[in-house]
């Protein structure tokens, strides 16, 4: 049966009365927020799941407070896992203050960034300013109250409290509610921790030459075992020489541990015979090691170091003049870099042959010798080696340090690390691996005072048993 005619069940004058009523009411007992609708900055193409999105864009909105008497959820809870805050709150705005203020905005953004614009979204944040906290929206109820006289007029959205994960702040404007949740942003998330060089020097090596020495060191076997270095032991020179001295360089390839090389420290001076070789401890078993000696020409005795440079992350490359006298053999070597990032020492590889004079040491410099700019806040940073990106967070020029998050990989060091809009460049020291930063969790802090009440040294922690 057809409804009667004589009764509209709501006309578009009732609505519209209905609904101006609904708007004035919240201009007048609701409480400005800032909507900041969720952008997806990378999906994985698989799943289609978010692995990474930003909040550059807010709206501000009247909304009124469901919940007047508090916050509801769970409220504090503490876990095994450190402290929870689980505050929610029920926020009711106005349909069509949304859809005629914010929601033309965002139909004209970027169709992969934003998938729906005609409604409040789940996974969007409401900064609440009477709090000063943000807000993640759960559920966006759109049917309460039930069709009053044929329509719905607002959108009932419940929040709980946000949690970072790994997104992107960053304002145009620059009120105080804005500066407000960029600092919020800015301090948590998955972080990275990366030390910088601000400058650097060149290291400076000085070789002296000998004859009767020790031209290289062959590995015939590699061994196995060796878990720390052993020592290695030649045979003491003749009266009046010096006797040659090396290291042993270890490695691990498939969990197996070895002798990579044998590098000379000193190539010794009036050896007349070769020399016998002993490899002791270590924890390894297995390898041996012959050498070469020159007796009627010179070549390079050892390498001083004269200046250990600084900023140097990575082991440089390291070239000596070629000889003068035939058979020319070029010198070789390696340098060791220590946690202070200076040239700790040159080792040789092979002393060469046909010298008359010692020859000049050229040590690389390190990847940067000055670093300039400064980097801002939210801008993309690109490693030169590894190619990794990430967004800064942070930027401390005293000490050097650059804060980043949602990586793409793994920075190297000695790479550049470039900024995409400050153009700022520093070379990478070390980096530490990323930890997340949430105010609300408290875990070291409730081990460190767990430790002072208990003592778990003791057989029974709880008593006297």
């Amino acid at each position: 049966m057809a409804l009667n005619p004589f009764f509209l069940q709501g006309s578009p004058s009732e609505q519209r009365l209905v609904q101006d009523l609904i708007n004035e009411h919240l201009k007048i007992f609701g409480v400005e927020v800032i909507y900041i609708p969720r952008k997806f900055v990378r999906k994985e193409t698989i799943l289609e799941e978010v692995s990474s999105s930003k909040f550059n864009d807010n709206f501000a909105l009247e909304a009124y407070i469901s919940n007047f008497e508090g916050y509801e959820g769970a409220g504090d809870i503490l876990t095994k896992f450190g402290m929870s805050l689980r505050d929610e709150i029920t926020l009711i705005i106005s349909k069509e203050r949304f859809e005629d203020f914010i929601s033309p905005f965002l139909s004209a953004m970027d169709q992969d960034e934003i998938i729906v614009s005609t409604r409040p979204r789940e996974g969007d944040i409401i900064y609440f300013p009477l709090g000063k906290r943000l807000f993640e929206v759960k559920f966006v109820e759109h049917e309460q109250p039930f069709y009053q006289l044929g329509k719905t007029y607002v959108y009932e959205i419940k929040c709980e409290l946000f949690e970072y994960e790994d997104e992107v702040g960053g304002w145009d404007q620059t009120t105080e509610i804005t500066s407000e949740i960029d600092e919020i942003l800015k301090q948590q998330g998955y972080i990275t921790t990366i030390q910088l060089f601000g400058s650097g020097t060149q290291a400076e090596g000085i070789s002296s030459i000998s004859t009767g020495y020790v031209r290289k060191v062959f590995l015939n076997n590699d061994g196995y075992g060796y878990t720390s270095q052993p020592s290695i032991q030649f045979s003491e020179a003749p009266s009046g020489g010096i006797t040659a001295s090396a290291v042993a360089i270890t490695t691990s390839i498939g969990g197996v541990y070895s002798i990579k090389e044998i590098l000379l420290v000193n190539s010794g001076a009036g050896y007349t015979t070769t020399p016998n070789i002993l490899i002791i401890g270590g924890n390894g078993v297995g390898a041996a090691a012959t050498c070469e000696i020159i007796k009627d020409k010179y070549g390079i005795n050892s390498v001083s170091i004269a200046n250990s440079g600084f900023g140097y992350a990575s082991q440089p490359p390291i070239s000596f003049d070629a000889p003068t006298v035939s058979p020319f053999i070029t010198a070789s070597g390696k340098v060791l870099i220590n946690e202070n990032s200076n040239i700790s020492q040159i080792l040789i590889s092979d002393a060469g042959i046909g010298y008359t004079v010692a020859p000049a040491v050229a040590i690389s410099p390190p990847p940067l010798l000055s670093g300039i700019g400064t980097y801002v806040f939210n801008e993309v940073v690109t490693g030169s080696i590894s190619k990794t990106t990430a967004r800064v967070k942070s930027w401390y020029e005293d000490t050097k340090t650059l804060t980043v998050g949602i990586n793409t990989g793994s920075f190297v060091p000695g790479e550049l690390i470039t900024g995409g809009i400050s153009s700022a460049v520093y070379s990478v020291k070390y980096y530490d691996r990323g930890d997340f930063n949430d105010k609300y969790e408290q875990n070291d802090e409730i081990q460190a005072s767990s430790n002072l009440i208990l003592d778990f040294s003791e057989k029974n922690p709880f008593g006297n048993y």
